[in-house]
């Protein structure tokens, strides 16, 4: 965890103990502070060294948490925070964990039941005691209960978004130490999936006991778990860090062996067999003039092993992109010469889906914009929230201030380095309407349509209505779920997906890495059914943009090609489609 996470931390831990306790604005502030503190491009911790005054440039940083923020930098804690903590002893992050669960529910809780833990609450609501608190029910006590497993398995897996930065982190910091000669990512980080058990880092070296110092050394590493010859392991922050050391003549075989999936390597194996030879973690090996090909790992004559593309070539195959190898078709594919020309970053030449401070973004138009142009993209669409349910706080723009922010778009436009087009993102009810009048969609070049609340059950119907609807242009996070806090709609993707392709309504794939809505599997199927996919960042300041490499590879997981994402097109193509 970066300084400026584990400052940013701090903050959304105030924001959520004063939230518990009742306490009004308070808790928004600290949230948009700890916003800025994460994405600031500076060390936060340097800045305050130097006093609470080099803290100004942090939008949202007022005086009182700037005083605070110097004070962890000092202190290594906030007085304040731990007198918080001692009032309200709770495991806030585990118990917002659960769906339905905010900070507010925990205060109330804690006031009523002593409640402290996810296995507190657990108890309480299989003894029937929630439904008796005020404020509360059977129904609410019932969901508590049915979402506390959803829950215990989040604690166990972390965001892509959090895991990637740190296993790219200790990449940079082994690459090129005494010892190293190959290094890379593997496991299920290396494939991009969507949540992470532990980080893999595979290194290739004649000096594995160098390799483990330097790497027992990481200055993010909190803790050493185990240190041996060849292997390692440390924690760093929430994630477990493994470290393989493997003869660098084996680095090949032992990066596709630890990429994996488990799936895609049994099958890949089976393929082997059919050859007479063998494949392991070792190389692939001739095993036709060997009696007992069990009997040692390396027995037989290797003839593949050092390199990745090696262990596939050795098989007939070519290689595949570690998003793909699932076993889902992947091999047959392979073998049929058949393989997608996987999307790239560099193809997405535009974000149609961010938030401006018209709604809850904290930036201007013009900040969104020249953030836009800055990250390299052709054009941006500003879409900000409109009024309807699942708007926190009230911060969705009115059919009124839309038409008078069509206006301000248009003015930042006029002078911007890139096209700029007016937006919305309006909610999609429960009976599949939208949030916004249907001339003021007409008035839009881009409308996003999403679910936010009532997500729950079946909504195949629901965004099937939206899809249909003349006004929409593209389906925003499909399902809404927010992975580890909550599941979102099910749906047949199947189905949204004919109706998406058969009305020219693109299907999202929103790359903010609590979302990756779509998933993987889901735009496979989407792609399949000949829909176009939108690889949108849902940015709401400009350093977000960045995180369009989530959507890009999560993409990639489902196969997707440059001519199935609607934002690799030009403007003049991209206008045709939206109108």
């Amino acid at each position: 965890m970066s300084r400026n996470d584990e400052i940013a931390a701090r903050l959304e831990e105030f924001a959520d103990l004063l939230a518990a306790q009742g306490v009004e604005y308070k808790p928004r502030a600290y949230r948009r502070a700890a916003e800025n503190v994460r994405e600031h491009t500076d060390d936060v911790a340097r800045l305050a060294r130097a006093g609470e005054d080099a803290l100004d440039d942090i939008e949202g940083v007022g005086d009182a948490i700037a005083s605070k923020i110097v004070e962890y930098v000092e202190t290594s804690e906030i007085e304040e925070l731990e007198e918080l903590r001692a009032e309200l002893p709770v495991d806030m992050s585990e118990l917002t964990r659960v769906e339905g669960v905010g900070p507010k529910t925990v205060g109330s809780l804690y006031e009523a039941l002593g409640i402290e833990t996810l296995d507190d609450l657990e108890a309480a609501a299989e003894a029937g005691e929630i439904q008796e608190v005020s404020g509360f029910g059977a129904k609410t006590e019932q969901n508590i209960l049915e979402n506390i497993e959803f829950a215990r398995e989040a604690t166990e897996r972390e965001l892509l978004g959090e895991a990637r930065p740190r296993g790219e982190g200790v990449v940079d910091y082994l690459d090129g130490r005494p010892g190293v000669e190959r290094i890379d990512l593997a496991g299920s980080l290396r494939r991009w999936k969507e949540t992470i058990g532990d980080v893999d880092v595979l290194v290739g070296s004649e000096e594995p006991g160098a390799v483990v110092d330097a790497f027992t050394d990481w200055p993010e590493a909190d803790a050493v778990i185990e240190a041996g010859d060849q292997k390692a392991s440390v924690r760093s922050g929430e994630v477990r860090v493994d470290l393989r050391v493997v003869d660098t003549s084996e680095f090949g075989s032992a990066l596709q062996y630890f990429t994996g999936s488990k799936d895609h390597n049994v099958t890949l194996r089976n393929v082997a067999i059919e050859r007479d030879l063998k494949m392991n973690e070792y190389g692939v090996f001739d095993i036709s003039e060997v009696d007992d090909p069990d009997a040692d790992q390396r027995a037989g004559d290797r003839v593949a092993g050092e390199t990745e593309e090696g262990m596939y070539e050795a098989l007939d195959l070519p290689w595949m992109a570690p998003e793909i190898r699932e076993n889902r078709g992947e091999i047959e594919a392979a073998r049929a010469g058949e393989l997608p020309d996987l999307l790239a970053q560099s193809d997405v030449r535009g974000d149609l889906h961010v938030h401006s401070d018209w709604s809850d973004g904290g930036h201007t138009i013009r900040e969104m914009v020249e953030g836009a142009a800055a990250f390299g993209h052709d054009y941006v669409a500003i879409t900000d929230h409109a009024t309807g349910p699942g708007m926190v706080g009230g911060v969705g723009v009115s059919d009124a201030d839309l038409r008078e922010q069509i206006e301000a778009v248009h003015a930042v436009a006029d002078d911007a380095e890139i096209e700029v087009l007016t937006g919305v993102e309006g909610n999609i009810g429960t009976d599949g309407s939208i949030s916004v009048a249907d001339d003021l969609l007409a008035d839009l070049d881009v409308v996003v349509a999403s679910p936010h609340a009532g997500l729950d059950g079946d909504g195949t119907d629901r965004l099937v209505a939206a899809v249909e609807h003349p006004g929409v242009d593209i389906i925003g996070h499909p399902t809404g779920r927010y992975i580890n806090q909550r599941s979102g709609l099910d749906v047949d993707v199947e189905r949204l997906a004919t109706a998406a392709a058969d009305h020219d309504t693109a299907l999202e794939v929103n790359a903010n890495p609590a979302r990756l809505d779509l998933g993987g599997g889901p735009v496979k199927t989407a792609v399949d059914a000949g829909a176009t996919i939108a690889i949108n960042t849902d940015a709401h300041s400009p350093q977000r943009y960045g995180l369009l490499r989530y959507g890009v590879h999560t993409a990639r997981r489902g196969w997707a090609e440059e001519t199935d994402v609607l934002n690799t097109r030009g403007v003049e193509d991209l206008r045709e489609f939206l109108e």
